[in-house]
């Protein structure tokens, strides 16, 4: 590849890093002057790339495993439980930055991710035999979640809400850990679901260590890195056996269906 060809290409990778990953002043120490242990730029590009991975655990993560569980027709391994305190940990975070009237664009991703969360139980209660019970449960939770966004519900029980909110993750990852050991397997758990929840729970790892130190909160949110971590090493060790149990469950509904 000649000079001028490089130059063609230059200009979009620029234009990608400076929106994404660093200012203009990082991409010349890094790509003019060669400097790649500027430490500043370093610790900038390191904290856009952390936010990146914590956009991905939210946004991204449920719709792997929706798409897996649509696909294999069956919900089998996950913990509905789990499901929803996540549903919980993510609510909060929106029913607390609505009710502190803060830029939809600041928490736009949370709603998108309550949606995907919310039709993930309902499909595991839909391949359970239970559509109607999962239909209710969530007309149920998004009274609730109405009423706790309403002038109706003191402040202070969304502040306490949202603080619980690292309290309500780890209890959801703790879930499904112990829901795979019980059961020898993670079923339809979809690896690459698994992966985006570890990367995000990496980041607001970061994050924490960054704005608060070890604190309370940093050290909870370590704790449910550490539980999305077991969860995907499950998914590795267990790998085997769930690709059997996918053929002979797949086995038994083309049997059933003759």
């Amino acid at each position: 590849m000649d000079a001028s060809d490089q130059e063609t290409m230059m200009p979009p990778l620029k234009e990608f890093l400076l929106t994404f990953f660093m200012p203009e002043k990082c991409y010349d120490q890094f790509f003019f002057y060669f400097n790649f242990m500027h430490v500043p730029c370093l610790k900038i590009v390191l904290s856009k790339t952390m936010g990146i991975f914590i956009l991905m655990g939210i946004v991204i993560a449920p719709l792997p495993q929706i798409c897996k569980i649509l696909w294999c027709g069956s919900s089998y391994g996950l913990c509905l439980t789990s499901v929803f305190l996540d549903l919980m940990a993510i609510s909060t975070h929106a029913a607390f930055c609505y009710t502190q009237n803060f830029p939809i664009g600041a928490w736009g991703e949370s709603l998108f991710a309550v949606i995907q969360i919310a039709l993930l139980a309902l499909l595991i209660h839909h391949h359970e035999g239970k559509t109607i019970k999962g239909i209710f449960l969530l007309a149920l939770f998004c009274g609730v979640m109405f009423l706790l966004a309403s002038p109706l519900t003191p402040v202070a029980v969304v502040w306490t809400l949202y603080e619980w909110n690292v309290l309500f993750v780890v209890a959801s990852r703790f879930f499904q850990v112990v829901s795979n050991f019980r059961c020898g397997h993670t079923g339809q758990l979809s690896i690459l679901s698994v992966f985006l929840v570890f990367l995000g729970s990496l980041g607001r790892v970061f994050s924490s260590l960054q704005d608060t130190g070890f604190s309370f909160s940093a050290q909870m949110q370590t704790l449910a890195c550490c539980c999305s971590w077991l969860i995907l090493a499950q998914i590795l060790m267990y790998w085997n056996k769930c690709t059997t149990n996918s053929k002979k469950e797949a086995q038994m509904k083309k049997d059933k269906a003759e």
